[in-house]
Protein backbone atom coordinates (compact mmCIF):
# COMPACT_ATOMS: atom_id res chain seq x y z
CA UNK A 1 0.00 0.00 0.00
CA UNK A 2 1.24 3.19 -0.95
CA UNK A 3 1.62 6.04 2.01
CA UNK A 4 -1.35 7.94 0.45
CA UNK A 5 -3.71 4.85 0.77
CA UNK A 6 -2.44 4.24 4.43
CA UNK A 7 -3.47 8.11 5.02
CA UNK A 8 -6.85 7.87 3.27
CA UNK A 9 -7.55 4.62 5.18
CA UNK A 10 -6.83 5.46 8.27
CA UNK A 11 -8.65 8.37 8.16
CA UNK A 12 -11.87 6.37 7.28
CA UNK A 13 -11.11 4.33 10.30
CA UNK A 14 -10.48 7.02 12.86
CA UNK A 15 -12.97 9.38 11.78
CA UNK A 16 -10.37 11.93 11.93
CA UNK A 17 -7.25 13.78 10.08
CA UNK A 18 -6.02 14.89 13.29
CA UNK A 19 -2.26 14.54 14.01
CA UNK A 20 -1.08 14.71 17.75
CA UNK A 21 1.97 16.03 17.72
CA UNK A 22 4.50 15.02 20.46
CA UNK A 23 6.98 17.39 22.00
CA UNK A 24 8.04 16.50 25.66
CA UNK A 25 8.50 19.71 27.77
CA UNK A 26 9.85 17.61 31.33
CA UNK A 27 8.54 21.00 33.18
CA UNK A 28 5.34 20.35 31.71
CA UNK A 29 5.11 16.84 32.34
CA UNK A 30 3.14 16.13 35.71
CA UNK A 31 4.40 12.52 35.88
CA UNK A 32 5.97 12.31 38.95
CA UNK A 33 10.03 10.88 39.74
CA UNK A 34 13.12 12.31 38.27
CA UNK A 35 13.76 9.58 35.34
CA UNK A 36 12.86 11.56 32.61
CA UNK A 37 12.22 8.46 30.07
CA UNK A 38 10.29 7.00 32.18
CA UNK A 39 8.40 10.09 32.65
CA UNK A 40 7.78 10.82 29.14
CA UNK A 41 6.62 7.36 28.18
CA UNK A 42 4.55 7.00 30.52
CA UNK A 43 2.55 10.55 30.19
CA UNK A 44 2.58 9.73 26.34
CA UNK A 45 0.93 5.99 27.23
CA UNK A 46 -1.29 7.30 28.84
CA UNK A 47 -2.99 9.73 26.63
CA UNK A 48 -2.75 6.99 23.96
CA UNK A 49 -4.34 4.37 26.08
CA UNK A 50 -7.37 7.03 27.09
CA UNK A 51 -7.66 7.69 23.34
CA UNK A 52 -8.02 4.04 22.43
CA UNK A 53 -10.47 3.09 25.15
CA UNK A 54 -12.25 6.67 24.04
CA UNK A 55 -11.94 5.01 20.71
CA UNK A 56 -11.09 8.99 20.22
CA UNK A 57 -7.68 8.29 18.15
CA UNK A 58 -5.82 10.70 16.25
CA UNK A 59 -5.27 9.63 12.67
CA UNK A 60 -1.26 10.10 13.09
CA UNK A 61 1.78 11.29 15.73
CA UNK A 62 4.50 13.45 14.51
CA UNK A 63 7.17 13.05 17.23
CA UNK A 64 9.73 15.92 16.97
CA UNK A 65 13.07 14.44 17.42
CA UNK A 66 14.44 17.45 19.15
CA UNK A 67 12.61 17.42 21.87
CA UNK A 68 13.69 13.95 22.72
CA UNK A 69 17.20 14.96 21.55
CA UNK A 70 17.45 17.49 24.18
CA UNK A 71 17.06 15.16 26.80
CA UNK A 72 20.42 13.10 25.52
CA UNK A 73 19.90 9.00 25.69
CA UNK A 74 16.97 9.30 28.23
CA UNK A 75 15.01 11.31 25.29
CA UNK A 76 15.97 9.25 22.55
CA UNK A 77 15.08 5.32 24.58
CA UNK A 78 11.63 7.56 25.14
CA UNK A 79 10.89 8.54 21.49
CA UNK A 80 12.26 4.58 20.61
CA UNK A 81 9.68 3.45 22.86
CA UNK A 82 6.87 6.00 22.02
CA UNK A 83 7.28 5.36 18.09
CA UNK A 84 7.25 1.13 19.44
CA UNK A 85 3.79 2.10 21.17
CA UNK A 86 2.39 4.21 18.77
CA UNK A 87 3.01 1.37 15.52
CA UNK A 88 1.35 -1.35 18.24
CA UNK A 89 -1.67 0.64 18.01
CA UNK A 90 -1.67 0.80 14.47
CA UNK A 91 -1.01 5.03 14.31
CA UNK A 92 0.94 6.36 11.49
CA UNK A 93 3.90 7.85 12.93
CA UNK A 94 5.00 11.08 11.41
CA UNK A 95 8.95 11.49 12.38
CA UNK A 96 9.84 15.31 12.86
CA UNK A 97 13.53 15.49 12.14
CA UNK A 98 13.56 18.04 9.02
CA UNK A 99 16.68 16.40 7.56
CA UNK A 100 18.34 17.41 4.14
CA UNK A 101 22.13 17.25 3.68
CA UNK A 102 24.30 15.63 0.66
CA UNK A 103 23.39 12.74 -0.60
CA UNK A 104 25.74 10.22 1.01
CA UNK A 105 24.48 12.24 4.46
CA UNK A 106 20.89 12.16 3.31
CA UNK A 107 21.22 8.01 2.71
CA UNK A 108 22.41 7.95 6.51
CA UNK A 109 19.38 10.12 7.93
CA UNK A 110 16.95 8.20 5.47
CA UNK A 111 17.78 4.78 7.12
CA UNK A 112 17.93 6.54 10.71
CA UNK A 113 14.67 7.43 10.25
CA UNK A 114 12.67 4.14 8.58
CA UNK A 115 15.29 1.38 9.53
CA UNK A 116 16.13 2.26 13.14
CA UNK A 117 13.00 4.78 14.72
CA UNK A 118 10.51 2.61 12.01
CA UNK A 119 9.02 5.79 11.65
CA UNK A 120 6.14 5.72 8.44
CA UNK A 121 7.00 9.13 7.07
CA UNK A 122 9.84 12.08 7.89
CA UNK A 123 9.73 15.27 7.26
CA UNK A 124 12.82 17.29 4.97
CA UNK A 125 14.05 20.68 4.16
CA UNK A 126 14.57 21.15 0.46
CA UNK A 127 17.34 23.73 0.90
CA UNK A 128 19.84 21.65 -0.31
CA UNK A 129 17.90 20.50 -3.54
CA UNK A 130 17.01 16.98 -5.43
CA UNK A 131 19.85 14.73 -4.38
CA UNK A 132 19.46 15.88 -0.83
CA UNK A 133 15.76 14.80 -0.71
CA UNK A 134 16.42 11.79 -3.22
CA UNK A 135 17.48 8.97 -0.51
CA UNK A 136 13.90 9.25 1.35
CA UNK A 137 12.17 9.29 -1.78
CA UNK A 138 13.51 6.26 -2.73
CA UNK A 139 11.80 4.85 0.03
CA UNK A 140 8.16 5.82 -0.62
CA UNK A 141 8.20 2.66 -3.09
CA UNK A 142 8.05 0.79 -0.16
CA UNK A 143 5.02 2.70 1.07
CA UNK A 144 6.57 5.29 3.15
CA UNK A 145 6.02 9.21 3.15
CA UNK A 146 8.31 12.61 2.97
CA UNK A 147 6.90 15.59 3.86
CA UNK A 148 9.10 18.77 2.37
CA UNK A 149 9.26 21.80 4.17
CA UNK A 150 6.92 24.07 1.40
CA UNK A 151 5.70 26.84 3.89
CA UNK A 152 6.41 26.68 7.17
CA UNK A 153 4.21 28.12 10.21
CA UNK A 154 6.99 29.91 12.17
CA UNK A 155 7.11 34.16 12.49
CA UNK A 156 10.37 33.93 11.01
CA UNK A 157 9.45 31.91 7.82
CA UNK A 158 8.74 34.64 5.47
CA UNK A 159 12.23 35.71 5.78
CA UNK A 160 13.36 33.68 3.51
CA UNK A 161 10.55 31.78 2.07
CA UNK A 162 8.79 34.90 0.94
CA UNK A 163 11.55 36.61 -1.16
CA UNK A 164 10.61 37.14 -4.65
CA UNK A 165 12.13 34.59 -6.99
CA UNK A 166 11.77 35.23 -11.15
CA UNK A 167 8.09 37.08 -10.08
CA UNK A 168 6.78 34.29 -7.29
CA UNK A 169 7.62 33.99 -3.78
CA UNK A 170 10.32 31.25 -3.02
CA UNK A 171 7.73 28.92 -0.90
CA UNK A 172 5.41 28.60 -4.25
CA UNK A 173 8.99 27.79 -6.24
CA UNK A 174 9.31 25.38 -3.49
CA UNK A 175 5.78 24.21 -4.40
CA UNK A 176 6.53 23.68 -8.20
CA UNK A 177 9.84 21.84 -7.57
CA UNK A 178 7.68 19.39 -4.86
CA UNK A 179 5.38 18.58 -8.19
CA UNK A 180 8.14 18.08 -10.36
CA UNK A 181 9.99 15.53 -8.01
CA UNK A 182 6.49 14.13 -7.26
CA UNK A 183 5.90 10.45 -6.71
CA UNK A 184 3.61 8.88 -4.42
CA UNK A 185 4.11 9.39 -0.90
CA UNK A 186 5.76 12.87 -0.78
CA UNK A 187 3.81 15.99 0.95
CA UNK A 188 4.41 19.34 2.01
CA UNK A 189 4.64 20.85 5.18
CA UNK A 190 2.25 23.71 4.84
CA UNK A 191 1.72 26.14 8.19
CA UNK A 192 -2.07 26.80 8.99
CA UNK A 193 -0.95 30.18 10.19
CA UNK A 194 -1.55 31.96 6.60
CA UNK A 195 -4.82 31.01 5.08
CA UNK A 196 -4.76 32.76 2.22
CA UNK A 197 -0.53 31.05 1.67
CA UNK A 198 -2.13 28.05 2.46
CA UNK A 199 -4.95 28.33 -0.13
CA UNK A 200 -2.69 29.19 -2.88
CA UNK A 201 -0.49 26.00 -2.18
CA UNK A 202 -3.48 23.79 -1.54
CA UNK A 203 -5.16 24.86 -5.39
CA UNK A 204 -1.86 24.68 -7.15
CA UNK A 205 -0.79 20.90 -5.94
CA UNK A 206 -4.76 20.09 -6.61
CA UNK A 207 -4.44 21.79 -10.60
CA UNK A 208 -1.58 19.78 -10.63
CA UNK A 209 -3.34 16.68 -10.51
CA UNK A 210 -0.98 15.45 -8.28
CA UNK A 211 -2.13 13.86 -4.73
CA UNK A 212 0.19 15.84 -2.17
CA UNK A 213 -0.75 14.87 1.32
CA UNK A 214 -0.41 17.97 3.42
CA UNK A 215 1.12 18.25 7.29
CA UNK A 216 -0.41 21.06 8.49
CA UNK A 217 1.07 22.60 11.61
CA UNK A 218 0.06 25.88 13.49
CA UNK A 219 -3.10 24.96 14.87
CA UNK A 220 -3.55 26.05 18.60
CA UNK A 221 -0.45 27.66 20.32
CA UNK A 222 0.70 29.23 16.79
CA UNK A 223 -2.64 30.89 15.86
CA UNK A 224 -3.48 28.35 12.79
CA UNK A 225 -7.47 27.41 12.82
CA UNK A 226 -8.14 24.16 12.20
CA UNK A 227 -11.70 24.85 11.12
CA UNK A 228 -10.32 27.42 8.43
CA UNK A 229 -7.80 24.80 7.28
CA UNK A 230 -10.32 21.97 6.96
CA UNK A 231 -12.86 24.56 4.82
CA UNK A 232 -9.92 25.14 2.40
CA UNK A 233 -9.36 21.12 2.54
CA UNK A 234 -12.71 21.00 1.36
CA UNK A 235 -13.13 22.57 -1.30
CA UNK A 236 -9.82 21.29 -3.07
CA UNK A 237 -10.42 17.85 -3.19
CA UNK A 238 -9.88 14.36 -0.90
CA UNK A 239 -9.43 15.73 3.04
CA UNK A 240 -8.64 12.37 3.76
CA UNK A 241 -5.25 12.18 2.60
CA UNK A 242 -4.31 15.61 4.59
CA UNK A 243 -3.32 15.94 8.49
CA UNK A 244 -4.26 18.42 10.80
CA UNK A 245 -1.61 18.82 13.56
CA UNK A 246 -1.67 20.47 17.37
CA UNK A 247 1.14 19.58 19.59
CA UNK A 248 1.12 21.27 22.78
CA UNK A 249 -2.98 22.10 22.48
CA UNK A 250 -3.13 18.36 22.42
CA UNK A 251 -0.48 17.10 24.94
CA UNK A 252 -0.93 20.41 27.28
CA UNK A 253 -4.59 20.18 26.82
CA UNK A 254 -4.60 19.65 30.68
CA UNK A 255 -3.55 23.42 31.30
CA UNK A 256 -6.42 24.45 29.47
CA UNK A 257 -9.06 22.99 31.57
CA UNK A 258 -7.88 22.95 34.52
CA UNK A 259 -7.70 19.23 35.91
CA UNK A 260 -4.91 17.22 36.93
CA UNK A 261 -6.28 14.21 34.13
CA UNK A 262 -3.62 15.38 31.74
CA UNK A 263 -4.57 12.00 29.75
CA UNK A 264 -8.46 12.45 29.57
CA UNK A 265 -7.92 16.45 28.97
CA UNK A 266 -5.87 15.54 25.36
CA UNK A 267 -8.89 12.79 24.51
CA UNK A 268 -11.25 15.87 24.66
CA UNK A 269 -8.78 18.48 22.77
CA UNK A 270 -8.71 15.79 20.07
CA UNK A 271 -13.00 15.38 20.45
CA UNK A 272 -12.68 19.58 19.53
CA UNK A 273 -10.34 19.71 17.10
CA UNK A 274 -12.41 16.33 15.08
CA UNK A 275 -15.95 18.81 15.67
CA UNK A 276 -13.74 21.86 14.56
CA UNK A 277 -12.81 19.78 11.46
CA UNK A 278 -16.11 18.38 10.74
CA UNK A 279 -14.79 15.38 8.91
CA UNK A 280 -17.56 13.09 6.73
CA UNK A 281 -15.69 9.84 5.38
Amino acid sequence: MGFTELLRQKAAESGSIVCMGIDPVIEKIPVGGKNREKKIVKFYSDIISAAESENLMPAAVKPNYAFFAQYGFAGLRALKKIIKLCRSSKLIVILDAKRGDIGSSSEAYAREAFDFWKADAVTVSPYMGFDSITPFLQHCKNGKGVYMLVRTSNKGAADIQDLPAEGKKLYMRAAEKLVSWYTDGLGAVVGATSTAELHGISAYFANSGKKVPLLIPGVGAQGGSAKEAATILKQLGDITIHRINSSSGISYAYERFKTDDYASAAVRAIRELNAEIGLTV
